[in-house]
């Protein structure tokens, strides 16, 4: 997956956004897709602390990842967004990517 973010001067929480685009399959594909993105996201949401707008990616292997790989590659975006809170001070949102391990 690539996870881009972009810090906001605004106080509050995180916001988290999907796009999952037809190039990842039909219908039914991208929306499995999108409730396992959203369930591995409310599991590790509290990790992200930071007033940061998050725009998540997947690719094409998300959907035959495993839950539990896919909710530790969840864990690992969302520690790096974490860390790149306040890196760089520029106005272009910074990318995160997050290569998924498979086999």
């Amino acid at each position: 997956m690539t996870v881009f973010f972009l810090e906001r001067e605004v106080a509050g929480g995180p916001r988290i956004g999907l796009t999952v685009g037809k190039v990842l399959g039909g219908a039914v594909t991208r929306n499995r897709i999108k409730r396992r993105m959203r369930e591995a996201i409310r599991r590790h949401l509290l990790l992200l602390t930071a007033s940061v707008d998050v725009v998540i990616n997947p690719k094409k292997s998300a959907a035959a990842l495993e839950t539990v790989k896919l909710e530790a590659e969840m864990e690992r975006a969302f520690a790096a967004v974490q860390q790149g809170k306040g890196v760089a001070a520029s106005d272009s949102p910074r990318r995160a990517r997050v290569k998924a391990k498979s086999k």
